[in-house]
């Protein structure tokens, strides 16, 4: 974990010393919309959280960048029982985008993988999570001004989320953000 944010950091650090033109940074938050897929699973609902962190913008061609993102995201799934708690998994996850523009500079299509690695859970004892999930990620971006933007995207767990139960993350995510 502590190598992911080090390597982070000098790509940053690194990439800075480039054309300010073909590189931006910026922060985002917004809101997760998460549940849980899977046999079995009656009773869930979708579970409401959030996500924030930092993203890098590298513009590769007039309209494709790369963007690499490190965002901490709260998931999980709304459980119908008040025995049990909802569940909710803590992510610090990496979405590495392609990103095509459609309207250049303002709206881009994205795609890509997303690498999340787990922090912490609530599950307790009710089943053991996975430490890593590995991720589909596809959306839609709209600069609403060189720096203001929006973001909603689907994030489409690939791995199980849980070593006793095949559930996969389920995430729509829609945020606001600003790039330097």
């Amino acid at each position: 974990m502590k190598k992911l944010i080090l390597i982070f950091a000098f790509l940053v650090l690194g990439l800075t010393q480039s054309n300010a033109q073909m590189l931006k940074f910026g922060v985002k938050a917004g809101a997760n919309f998460a549940s849980l897929d899977g046999d079995g699973l009656e009773g869930l609902e979708t579970y409401t959280s959030f996500h924030f962190g930092a993203l890098l913008e590298l513009k590769v061609f007039e309209n494709f960048s790369l963007q690499p993102e490190l965002l901490y995201s709260s998931q999980g799934a709304k459980v119908n029982s008040e025995a049990v708690d909802d569940i909710n998994f803590n992510y610090v996850t990496v979405p590495v985008l392609a990103k095509f523009y459609l309207i250049s500079n303002r709206l881009s299509v994205e795609a890509g993988p997303q690498f999340s690695f787990l922090i912490n859970d609530n599950v307790g004892d009710q089943f053991e999570s996975e430490s890593f999930d590995f991720a589909a990620v596809g959306g839609l971006g709209l600069n609403i001004t060189d720096n203001i933007f929006v973001q909603a995207r689907y994030v489409a767990g690939l791995t199980e989320a849980s070593k006793d139960a095949e559930v996969k993350n389920r995430v729509i995510q829609v945020s606001l953000g600003y790039r330097f």
